[in-house]
């Protein structure tokens, strides 16, 4: 299912509370050596060949076939997910800088540009992308922005291992991507191991909760945090975030009053960036629904930032570390 911009716009809240540039080779000609027109035909298929080989067709999210860059090295990433670039060794020439503002690797991206939220069509065209890589389905923006460069549209929505495989793909980084998921996977399968022998049951719930500005409360199902919590050996989500997670969506809106519907055997709480959120959320924890679900009479409440336990392939890195801290000491 494509995102819809609105969507887009509401998970950027959440996180904050590049024309086509050519390089044109000289045409210097040799007046003591001017080759034959026989010559000249021998030499254009391998000169086709030649070109042809720094570029292929790539077949997007949104299934447009672009020309791209076979090796690109000038990317401008418009996502949520920048980690997972930086998981792969690549660093963006430009990026939505709200967007990594308090992430663990806002630090590693201070060099990048900041190519705003929507995306600057002009500030991009300064940065002379090779390949723009946009995390949306609106094809009236896209439109626009595919004139600055060989754009894609990418789902950042989708798993892990969809992810990273695609930009391993994409940016000339396959043999990386597998090696990373691979390290992944077996130090996430370590990580489940030793958590289950300090007492995580298996088959336990959990469910992700956060607070939107204006008192507005959300369960998150299909990106964030419950990507990571859900994976093999891990935690279940309950039946009713199962359903939105079949959907695919990434969260869901609902009242208060339903707390305990979707409250499971341990709740994460992701604390959010804009202060009004944060007291509601303090708030909503000292509410006397709060204190009667069975997680929080059994201690088992957590609290991580919201633009730390992200779903990309760096947040996921340091959640291995940071999860087990959390719940041992618990």
């Amino acid at each position: 299912m494509h995102r819809s911009t609105k969507t887009a716009a509401l998970l950027t809240t959440f996180a904050l509370m590049g024309a086509l540039l050519l390089a044109c080779g000289s045409n210097s000609t040799n007046t003591g050596n001017t080759a034959s027109p026989a010559a000249e035909a021998t030499k254009a298929p391998e000169a086709t060949e030649q070109a042809a080989a720094t570029t292929r067709t790539f077949t997007d999210w949104t299934n447009h076939k672009v020309e791209v860059s076979v090796n690109p090295q000038r990317v401008i990433f418009h996502g949520e997910t920048a980690g997972d670039l930086l998981a792969l060794g690549v660093k963006p020439v430009g990026l939505m800088k709200d967007m990594i503002k308090g992430t663990v690797f806002e630090e590693q991206l201070q060099d990048a540009e900041d190519v705003g939220f929507p995306l600057s069509v002009e500030k991009s065209m300064t940065l002379q992308p090779d390949l723009i890589i946009f995390s949306n389905a609106d094809e009236q923006q896209y439109e626009a922005i595919s004139k600055v460069a060989p754009t894609v549209t990418f789902n950042s929505f989708g798993s892990l291992e969809e992810r990273m495989r695609i930009l391993g793909d994409l940016l000339n980084k396959k043999q990386e991507a597998e090696d990373w998921l691979a390290a992944h996977a077996e130090k996430t399968a370590e990580m489940w191991k030793q958590l289950h022998e300090s007492g995580i049951k298996e088959g336990e719930t959990a469910s992700v909760f956060t607070i939107y500005p204006g008192n507005r409360l959300f369960i998150m199902a299909g990106t964030g945090l419950p990507q990571f919590l859900y994976e093999p050996g891990g935690f279940k989500p309950t039946p009713i975030v199962q359903d939105i997670i079949n959907k695919e969506q990434g969260f869901v809106e609902i009242s208060s009053e339903l707390l305990p519907e979707y409250a499971a055997d341990r709740i994460f709480i992701l604390n959010p960036v804009d202060p009004s959120a944060q007291q509601s959320t303090n708030e909503l924890m000292k509410s006397e629904l709060w204190l009667k679900l069975p997680a929080v009479k059994n201690g088992q409440v957590y609290n991580f930032d919201l633009l730390k336990a992200s779903s990309d392939a760096t947040s996921r890195e340091w959640l291995l570390e940071e999860l087990p801290k959390a719940l041992i000491q618990k």
